[in-house]
């Protein structure tokens, strides 16, 4: 049998160990012939010494056993420190949806929304607490960034800090907010992205409608109605946030080639008051405007008063975007607006995500809801499903 020190990968046989004859000398281990001496007295040894003087002087053979005790534990911190130092460790693997996780009495869900000026938002929240509160395991805190980039930021920050089980994150605006939300996922929190997307793919799952898709079937809705041709208002939502560029683009899709032409376009963000304002000023420019397609109900209702005011609104049609039922959706049964398109708020599919990301379930990386346009024509029957 050899015994081998990892240390220092010096050798010695058993017999010379069983009697005795052996030390550290100039590296290598030798005989010797004088008995070990003073065992106990000797003070602690640490590793690190071994390969640099003896370990102990001569002393009595009586003293065999308890040296040998002495071996086996620096033997065993040797090993140790070899599997440590000389072997190669692989990092434990980690589940984005949570998997690894074992499984908890309660949930605790970290919701940051971009603000809560919005009927739409509202409505989300409320549709979250809703889906929440029928799973008792789950707590969900709400914070309000007030349309202020970073505030939200601030948020992700705080459920990080916090050690939320799960993060949803409606954004005010794709690029500010990619960074924080990254964090949270190389902090193994989970992050649903509800309603904007971010750049890249740094999260669990994203949530929405399809915008352009939206966008495309207003102006073909649109295109529809005025026969070909006319003279458009469209006001925007913020520009610097996923939807609002994907319902210009697609709106600016469907009515390329036609004769319909945008006239006055303004970022109004997603606010009713700065859609009036904004309207205002394309009234005071126009004396003919066919119709107004703004990026979300408020947007279109606010252009509908400005409109009344001057005593114009029977002059034009009004189109918008979320179909909220007591909004949208009533706004066209009151003959306010011509048409709203449904933008579903994702609320209880993010819950219904969660709980399954929490609880190990592998879901999708993107859902798209559904859509469907409400009109003067459909209203009553429930609006048509969009295709």
């Amino acid at each position: 049998m050899t015994h081998e020190c990892c240390l220092c990968h010096d050798r010695a046989t058993a017999p010379q160990i069983a009697n005795g004859r052996w030390q550290m000398a100039n590296g290598k281990w030798v005989e010797i012939e004088r008995r070990l001496a003073g065992l106990r007295a000797s003070p602690p040894i640490s590793i690190l010494q071994l390969g640099r003087k003896p370990l102990f002087k001569t002393g009595p053979m009586r003293h065999l056993r308890n040296f040998l005790s002495a071996v086996l534990v620096i033997g065993s911190l040797s090993a140790g420190l070899f599997v440590t130092g000389c072997g190669k460790s692989e990092p434990a693997s980690q589940s984005t949806t949570g998997g690894d996780k074992k499984a908890k009495s309660a949930y605790t869900i970290g919701m940051s929304q971009c603000n809560l000026g919005e009927p739409w938002r509202v409505e989300m929240n409320a549709q979250i607490k809703a889906a929440a509160d029928k799973q008792p395991k789950l707590k969900v805190i709400f914070k309000d960034a007030q349309n202020d980039t970073l505030k939200q930021r601030a948020h992700v920050e705080e459920f990080v800090g916090a050690g939320v089980d799960l993060i949803i994150i409606s954004p005010k605006e794709a690029q500010p907010l990619t960074e924080p939300v990254g964090k949270a996922m190389d902090a193994h929190i989970p992050v649903i992205v509800l309603d904007r997307s971010l750049l890249g793919d740094k999260y669990t799952c994203f949530i929405g409608a399809d915008n352009k898709k939206i966008g495309r079937a207003a102006g073909e809705w649109l295109v529809k109605k005025l026969g070909g041709k006319g003279k458009v208002v469209e006001l925007k939502g913020l520009m610097t946030s996923t939807p609002g560029q994907d319902r210009n683009r697609g709106f600016r899709d469907a009515i390329s080639g036609t004769g319909i032409e945008v006239i006055f376009e303004a970022d109004m963000k997603w606010l009713e008051p700065d859609a009036r304002k904004e309207m205002e000023s394309a009234l005071s420019r126009f004396t003919k405007i066919d119709c107004v397609y703004a990026h979300n109900d408020p947007g279109a209702h606010g252009a509908y008063l400005a409109a009344q005011a001057a005593g114009r609104a029977k002059e034009m049609m009004f189109v918008g975007i979320d179909a909220l039922q007591h909004e949208g959706v009533a706004y066209v049964k009151q003959g306010i607006l011509d048409a709203t398109f449904q933008y579903p708020t994702g609320g209880a599919e993010a819950i219904d995500t969660a709980s399954k990301i929490l609880h190990g379930e592998a879901v999708p990386k993107q859902i798209t809801l559904g859509s469907r346009v409400f009109d003067k024509e459909n209203v009553a029957a429930g609006g048509t499903e969009l295709k």
